[in-house]
């Protein structure tokens, strides 16, 4: 398969608002003012292009990027507090706004901005959509996205319409793309360093999906599996554009508001966590699937309403394999854009292969000391020493779906 480096996909349409003809940001004021204008119009407009979606150039790179991420100063104003309420604020405002009736009036202008196929879509009648929100994140016909290799059980399959950045370690990904000072497995996954969930993806590997706001909504799952918890997280709305996670200052993966689907891979056994980050103008997360439901590559796990967002999924060491077209890309780094259902990479483990024992006592994931449901015994046994009510990923059971 060939992916296509995002610096020679089509030119999209490009934002007129300059970043010259913005307020220069010195304090929360500045930056609160800015955000409720940008609001204000959204609001007032029918053509999209005048709305917050439509100018999402500006508002994720261009406007987000000069009032917050140019020096230190801006940087800080976002850890204000003012700041971080007037965007849960704005995030809630504006989904209400695309829930009402009288958003389905920026439709048009949204599938003219963005080239959106009609064709490709369960409903193309877009007089049929309720509101705005409902075409966010449409459906689409039944065999638009083939899952590629679909008969190969070690296969992997991208999990979304999106650019993609993929890493062998979450070491990797800090050192060449998630530039965060606190990124890390156990700070993604809201739990404690050293627990037994960060325990079981140490070493692990690590894709990220961003999503822009014209792309298709639905994430799906990248595997053959079956459903676990879901362990929800709030945080902030902070933008997902590649300038804040290259910040370093700036925790925009482990500070957003994210909820987070353990899943078991079918072939290997090895578990899989799904983290589905809300962003800027992101106010809420769905997810259509529930525990214990057996699932195939490229069926629906969920979808964002109204903004663009990620999911990053970590893969336990020695499971995944990449694609060498997207590790030599991350490696630039550039994202490649990939549709749901294309290859990813595949399982390097055999069949049954993941000891989660042997990973718990920092051995091989592999381990063949112990059989599968000695394994599975021993790591239940050590998530109860532990004080927790876990299951065999060391998963809460109380944790709920949204």
């Amino acid at each position: 398969m060939s992916h296509i480096p995002e610096d020679v996909a089509l030119t999209r349409p490009v934002e007129q608002t300059h970043p010259d003809n913005l307020p220069d940001a010195k304090d929360p004021n500045d930056v609160v003012a800015a955000l409720h204008q940008l609001l204000d119009k959204s609001e007032q407009h029918d053509d999209v292009r005048m709305s917050i979606l439509g100018i999402s150039v500006s508002f994720y790179g261009r406007l987000g990027m000069h009032l917050m991420f140019y020096g230190g100063t801006q940087i800080k104003l976002l850890h204000n507090r003012t700041v971080e309420t007037v965007l849960r604020d704005l995030s809630l405002r504006q989904g209400k706004v695309y829930d009402s009736p009288e958003s389905v009036k920026s439709i048009p202008s949204f599938i003219q901005t963005y080239s959106i196929a009609l064709d490709e879509l369960e409903q193309p009648d877009v007089t049929k959509y309720k509101c705005f929100n409902d075409f966010f994140y449409r459906k689409l016909r039944p065999g638009m996205r083939p899952v590629q290799h679909a008969d190969d059980p070690l296969g992997f399959c991208s999990a979304a319409d999106s650019r993609l950045t993929v890493y062998p370690t979450v070491e990797a990904a800090h050192t060449f793309w998630v530039k965060g000072n606190n990124f890390s497995i156990a700070s993604l996954l809201g739990v404690e360093q050293g627990s037994d969930q960060a325990r079981m993806f140490e070493g692990g590997s690590v894709a990220i999906f961003r999503l822009a706001p014209a792309d298709y909504h639905r994430f799906h799952s990248p595997i053959d599996g079956v459903v676990g918890d879901v362990h929800d997280i709030p945080g902030q709305y902070y933008t997902v554009n590649p300038q804040a996670v290259n910040e370093s200052g700036f925790d925009v993966f482990t500070d957003n508001k994210r909820s987070i689907l353990y899943m078991t891979h079918s072939q290997s056994n090895a578990p899989i966590a799904f983290v589905a980050i809300g962003a800027m103008l992101v106010g809420s997360i769905l997810w259509t699937v529930k525990k214990g439901d057996t699932v195939k590559r490229g069926e629906e796990l969920g979808y964002f309403a109204y903004g663009g967002s990620t999911v990053v999924v970590l893969f336990p060491k020695s499971l995944m394999q990449f694609d060498e077209d997207l590790l030599k890309n991350s490696d630039v780094p550039i994202e490649t854009l990939v549709k749901v259902g294309q290859s990813i990479g595949h399982s390097l483990l055999p069949t049954a292969g993941f000891n989660p024992a042997s990973v718990l006592r920092g051995g091989d994931v592999n381990s063949s000391e112990e059989s599968s449901a000695s394994a599975t015994a021993t790591a239940g046994a050590t998530a109860e020493a532990a004080g927790g009510s876990w299951d065999v990923w060391g998963l809460s059971s109380k944790c709920t779906v949204l």
